[in-house]
């Protein structure tokens, strides 16, 4: 089976170093790095050069003209690994650190039939939320993830699917640019009748999620500490995702939860007033479906 690894940056050249080495000494023999940089300003293609990291006959560049974000980004490294003849495609960001047995633990139990990912991890803990099936269980410690689970969903990060999944499904949206476009294509996924599956002992090392529980009338949520401009991408995406494939649920759960959520950052974090215009610019193109990259556009 031929394995191609997707790894999407943007201006993090000192991360990207780290990631590529790790994914050089990887007990599994994959066949490509499909590296796409989304028109870094910090030097990054120079940064490499210096280093020889572009002289690895393994490593694929593919340059894009504009920043796309990680929907833009990953879904060109898709594209490019699945037309060049890879039967599955492992994804993840510039700041990913897999172990080295992390490959190999996840093809262990791929199947081209399923979606399958790496548990992102930082020390002891999960560096974001997991949500194992069918009890809807909520983990955060690495320990107690089973070896194989399925899963609610699975962030781009450790992503692992397949040529057959591709020919169904298609590419990642890219008119989300950042936030939830994973979350879109495992529903997609699910909706198409493919199952998602965590697998516990493949582990990627990544800064964890800053979030924190808050609890209103005896609910609670996870809340993700986010600055402005992704505060408008976080409440736009789930609202287009909850239009999109929620029927009535996206007006009676999604959208009074984002107004908990937004009530929770204004407690929370600061830069209050950018919060506020952040959620709302979110909220009204979310109602107008405007997509695409329009934080600029709203001075965020």
């Amino acid at each position: 089976m031929k394995v191609n690894v997707v790894i999407v940056t943007y201006n993090r050249k000192e991360l990207l170093v780290n990631c590529l080495e790790a994914i050089s000494q990887q007990s599994y023999d994959y066949d490509k790095v499909i590296l796409v940089d989304n028109a870094s300003t910090d030097g990054t293609i120079e940064f490499l050069e210096s280093k020889q990291l572009l002289d690895n006959p393994k490593l694929v560049l593919l340059k894009q003209t504009e920043n796309t974000g990680g929907a833009g980004g990953f879904s060109a490294g898709m594209k490019y690994a699945f037309e060049h003849g890879a039967d599955y495609v492992w994804m993840m960001d510039d700041d990913a650190v897999p172990h080295q047995n992390a490959l190999e633990q996840l093809m262990k139990h791929a199947t081209p039939n399923h979606i399958y990912g790496s548990l992102a991890v930082n020390g002891d803990d999960t560096a974001w939320t997991t949500t194992l099936l069918p009890e809807s269980k909520i983990i955060d410690s690495k320990e107690v993830v089973p070896e194989i689970s399925e899963v609610q969903s699975l962030p781009f990060l450790g992503y692992l699917t397949s040529k057959e999944i591709f020919k169904k499904l298609g590419l990642p949206d890219t008119s989300y640019f950042i936030a939830a476009d994973d979350v879109e294509y495992c529903l997609r996924a699910q909706q198409a009748g493919f199952k998602i599956y965590i697998c516990g002992k493949s582990y990627i090392e990544h800064p964890k999620s800053d979030r924190y529980s808050f609890n209103l009338f005896g609910k609670k949520l996870i809340c993700l500490k986010l600055v402005p401009w992704k505060r408008y991408y976080d409440t736009r995406n789930r609202l287009l995702i909850a239009r999109q494939y929620y029927g009535v649920k996206a007006f009676t759960q999604t959208l009074p939860a984002s107004f908990v959520r937004l009530f929770a950052a204004l407690l929370h974090e600061p830069n209050k007033l950018l919060q506020i215009k952040a959620f709302f610019s979110g909220l009204y193109d979310a109602l107008l479906k405007n997509k695409g990259k329009r934080h600029d556009y709203w001075d965020l």
